[in-house]
C-alpha cells in the first residue's frame, strides 16, 4: 500500500527532525541577557529561544509529505511579555501553521481517489465472494459423483481449488492490511509499533500466501491449456490419464518463484507489509512466470482454435454461419479457462500506466480476476452437459428412493 510507504517515510523523517532538534536544544548556549521563551520541540516544529514580546517564524518541517509544495512557508509562534509562549483559549500553546498545510485542492483529489479505491475494493470483494460460493459448490459436485472422476475433471477441480484459495487469500490479505494500517494512532509509540517488523508479520504472511495462490491459479490455467493441447493435438505428458505431472505444474511450480521472492524481500525490501515494490527487479520474480504462462497459453489457444476451425469446416453441413457461431462459442468458452484476459494488459504494469489508463487497467483487472472464478464454475460445472446429466440422474434416483420410503410407510 502506498499509504503505508508514505507513513513509514514520514515517520523516519520525523525522527530525524526530532533528533536534530533535541541536539540543538542540548548544545546551543542560552541567551546571556533579557527575558525569553525557552527553546522546545512540540512534536511538530523545533522552536529556538525567543525574546519576550516577539514572534518567531520557523520553516515548515521537512518531514511533511507535501514539503516540496510548502518549502517556502513558515510556522509561527508568539512569545509573551512574561517570557512564556502565548496560549489559545483552550490552554494549548498558540501556533500558526496555515502556510504549512496541504492544499485543499490536493486534499479533495486524494479524497476522490480514496473513494474510488474503496469502490474498487467493494467491487472485487463482491466478485471474489460470489466466485468463492459458486466454486465451493462446483468442487463438491465434481468430487461427489464417481462418474465425473476423470483426468479432465480432476484438473478442473484443482483449477477450482486454486480459485478458492486465491479468493480466500485476497480477502484475508485485505483484512490483514486494514488491521495493520487502520488502527488509530493515539501516541508516538503507536506509530513505531505499527511500523515494527513484529506487527507486520501477519500481513507479510498473508501477502506471501496470496502471491503463491495467484501463481498457482495461473499455472492451473496453464495446466488446462496443456491438457487440451495434449488431447487435441499432441501428447505433452506421456500418459494423459495420469494427472500427477499437472499437480507438480500447478502446485509445485509457484514455489520455485515465491521462495526466491520472499528471500529477496527479507534481504532487500523488508518493509511494512511487502505490498509496495520499490525495486521492480524483485517484483519480476513473481511477474515473469505469470507472463510466461499467459503467453504460452495464448499460443496454445491460437493453435487449438485453428484445429477447431479446421474440424468445423470439415464437418460443416449447414452453411458458414453455423460453424462460425460454434467457433465463436468455443473461443468465448476457452478464454476464461486459459486466463487470457491477462494478455490485454500483459506489458502495462501499474508503475508504467498513469492517468485514466491506470484506472481502466485497475478496474478491468480487478473485475475480471474477481468474477473469473464464478464464470469458470458456471461454464465448466453448472452449464456442463455431463455434470447436468449426472445431477438429473442423481435427483431422479433420490426422488424414486423417497417415493419408495413414502409408499413403504
Amino acid at each position: 500500500m502506498a499509504s503505508g510507504k508514505v507513513l513509514e517515510e514520514t515517520y523516519q523523517k520525523w525522527v530525524q527532525y526530532k533528533e536534530a532538534c533535541l541536539k540543538m536544544i542540548e548544545n546551543e548556549p542560552p541567551p546571556q541577557v533579557g527575558l525569553f521563551c525557552n527553546r522546545t520541540f512540540d512534536r511538530y516544529a523545533c522552536w529556538p529561544d525567543t525574546p519576550a514580546g516577539s514572534g518567531v517564524n520557523i520553516s515548515c518541517p521537512f518531514y511533511l509529505p507535501w514539503y516540496e509544495k510548502v518549502s517556502h512557508g513558515v510556522v509561527r509562534r508568539q512569545c509573551g511579555t512574561d517570557g512564556l509562549w502565548e496560549k489559545e483559549g483552550s490552554g494549548q500553546v498558540w501556533r500558526d501553521m496555515t502556510q504549512c498545510e496541504e492544499e485543499k485542492e490536493v486534499t479533495s483529489q486524494e479524497l476522490w481517489f480514496k473513494h474510488l479505491m474503496v469502490s474498487f475494493r467493494m467491487l472485487y470483494t463482491v466478485g471474489y465472494s460470489l466466485s468463492l460460493f459458486t466454486l465451493i459448490m462446483a468442487l463438491i459436485i465434481l468430487l461427489s459423483f464417481r462418474k465425473l472422476h476423470c483426468t479432465r475433471n480432476y484438473i478442473h477441480a484443482n483449477l477450482f481449488l486454486s480459485f478458492i484459495l486465491r479468493a480466500v487469500s485476497v480477502i484475508v490479505k485485505d483484512t490483514m492490511l486494514e488491521r495493520h494500517w487502520g488502527r488509530e494512532i493515539m501516541k508516538q509509540t503507536d506509530v513505531s509499533e505499527m511500523l515494527s517488523h513484529q506487527a507486520a508479520i501477519g500481513c507479510r504472511i498473508a501477502q506471501v500466501l496470496m502471491q503463491y495462490c495467484v501463481l498457482a491459479n495461473h499455472y492451473w490455467f496453464f495446466g488446462e491449456a496443456i491438457y487440451l493441447y495434449s488431447v487435441l493435438i499432441a501428447s505433452v505428458f506421456i500418459d494423459n490419464n495420469k494427472y500427477f505431472p499437472y499437480i507438480c505444474l500447478g502446485w509445485g511450480t509457484p514455489l520455485l518463484f515465491v521462495v526466491p521472492w520472499v528471500v529477496m524481500k527479507l534481504l532487500k525490501e523488508n518493509k511494512e507489509c511487502w505490498a509496495v515494490n520499490e525495486n521492480l527487479n524483485y517484483w519480476w520474480i513473481i511477474r515473469l512466470p505469470i507472463l510466461f504462462a499467459s503467453i504460452i497459453s495464448f499460443l496454445i489457444f491460437m493453435k487449438i482454435l485453428k484445429v477447431i476451425l479446421s474440424k468445423l469446416r470439415a464437418n460443416n453441413q449447414s452453411g458458414y454461419p453455423d460453424y462460425k457461431l460454434r467457433l465463436a462459442k468455443a473461443t468465448l468458452t476457452l478464454i476464461p479457462l486459459f486466463g487470457l484476459h491477462e494478455i490485454i494488459f500483459i506489458f502495462a504494469t501499474d508503475e508504467q500506466t498513469t492517468g485514466i489508463l491506470r484506472y481502466i487497467k485497475v478496474f478491468s483487472t480487478l473485475f475480471l480476476n474477481s468474477f473469473q472464478g464464478f464464470l469458470v464454475a458456471v461454464l465448466y460445472c453448472y452449464a456442463n452437459k455431463e455434470v447436468r446429466t449426472e445431477l438429473k440422474r442423481k435427483l431422479h434416483s433420490w426422488r424414486i428412493e423417497a417415493e419408495v420410503v413414502c409408499c413403504g410407510q
